[in-house]
């Protein structure tokens, strides 16, 4: 089974320098690349393979002699992930490649070659560079990716194969439905309500006063590169402050549960709304999610999405009764036909837990009253399974 490392480094002043030139190498000639490969297109409608692009690196290399400079794998590993990217488009699971800028994220991969001493790591035409070890691992290392963050800060992930099959289906002895919202975050099928922490919000005041005092910068002065390294940092701080919310959450969710459903969300879709687009993006649905899924599917656990048709608000939980219309501003309604009065996110919880609980105890792919529709965006993980039911026994319409 592959898992994935995350380290803290710490490179000297001359490290730093070796890995700046080694980031702009490979950014260089992955736009490079990606260049030749949109005007190859253009003129012969086909695009270019994983081998045509590392072969261009021998002429490449005697024309740019700076080419040189970075481990020579480095470069090949982006004709690699130039190849992926365009096959994840041409799969629909990705927008198409862009070029990379050197104001963003760097990062550079070796696939061999790296090895561990004590509290530092040796990286090919680097050295030793000091790394924070806060926990070990077992496995034969696969590939290393060395990253450097808008804020300065540098980081060593580690891809390794622990040589372990993959875990056993643990026996589901308790299940959730997880509804998610935005004046609450998760709301939970036994009631549990998750307040959303809005750190976007909290540090907005801070990141306006120095996007301000960026703004007044002049252009290329050493002024307005640490204007913006103070900007770079306080976004960090959001990013570090959500990420370790929705950590703890899904840690949480995934020890107390064998069985987590959630809805399939069209995120991109949602986020079209102006009015919404901000709170949304801020909140961190799509990462929680991604979390819930490697947790649980990590140590055997089931993680099922139900279709984003299914009306999981405006079915009464109790008598299955469904009404007609439920506008977002309803957080609470009563059922007319058994007299039950919902709140209205709770009860959608508990409708995504009992249609996850029907679709795998029949086994089935479908899911309420969705059949019909055309699904865009992510595809549900629920589509793997087999047989395939067209409808559900409580499907009215």
């Amino acid at each position: 089974m592959y898992k994935a490392y995350k380290y803290r480094i710490y490179p000297t002043s001359e490290q730093e320098t070796l890995l700046a030139k080694s980031f702009g190498c490979a950014r260089w000639f992955w736009n490079y690349a990606l260049n030749l490969c949109q005007e190859t297109y253009k003129n012969t409608g086909k695009g270019l393979t994983r081998g045509c692009i590392q072969g261009l690196l021998p002429n490449l290399k005697k024309e740019f002699e700076w080419l040189k400079d970075p481990y020579s794998q480095c470069l090949q590993v982006v004709a690699l992930n130039l190849s992926t990217a365009y096959k994840n488009f041409f799969d629909k699971r990705a927008m198409p490649p862009k070029f990379k800028s050197k104001q963003g994220r760097q990062s550079i991969s070796y696939p061999q070659n790296v090895k561990f001493e004590d509290d530092y790591i040796n990286l090919p035409k680097i050295g030793l560079v000091h790394c924070k070890l806060h926990r070990t691992f077992d496995g034969t290392i696969k590939t290393v990716t060395v990253s450097r963050n808008p804020d300065g800060k540098y980081f060593v992930s580690v891809l390794i194969d622990d040589g372990k099959a993959q875990v056993e289906s643990v026996p589901i002895d308790k299940s959730v439905g997880l509804d998610v919202g935005l004046t609450h975050f998760v709301i939970t099928s036994d009631g549990s309500k998750f307040d959303n922490p809005r750190f976007f919000i909290k540090h907005q005041r801070n990141l306006k006063r120095k996007q301000q005092k960026l703004s007044k910068k002049k252009k290329g002065s050493n002024n307005r590169i640490k204007a913006r390294l103070k900007v770079a940092k306080v976004h960090s701080k959001i990013a570090r402050c959500r990420e370790d919310f929705l950590h703890k959450l899904s840690r949480k969710v995934v020890n107390e549960n064998q069985v987590i459903a959630v809805e399939n969300l069209n995120i991109k879709g949602m986020v079209r709304n102006h009015n919404l687009a901000k709170a949304i993006s801020d909140v961190g649905w799509g990462m929680f999610l991604t979390m819930l899924k490697y947790k649980a599917e990590s140590e055997g656990k089931i993680y099922i999405e139900i279709d984003r048709w299914f009306p999981s608000s405006k079915t009464c939980h109790v008598c299955l009764n469904r009404v007609g219309n439920l506008p977002l501003d309803v957080r609470a309604w009563t059922c007319k036909h058994c007299g039950t009065h919902h709140d209205r996110d709770v009860n959608a919880a508990i409708n995504i837990r009992n249609e996850a609980l029907r679709i795998l105890a029949l086994g089935t792919s479908a899911s309420a009253c969705g059949g019909g529709v055309s699904r865009s965006g992510k595809i549900s993980v629920l589509l793997d399974a087999v047989p395939v039911e067209t409808r559900s026994q409580h499907c009215t319409a």
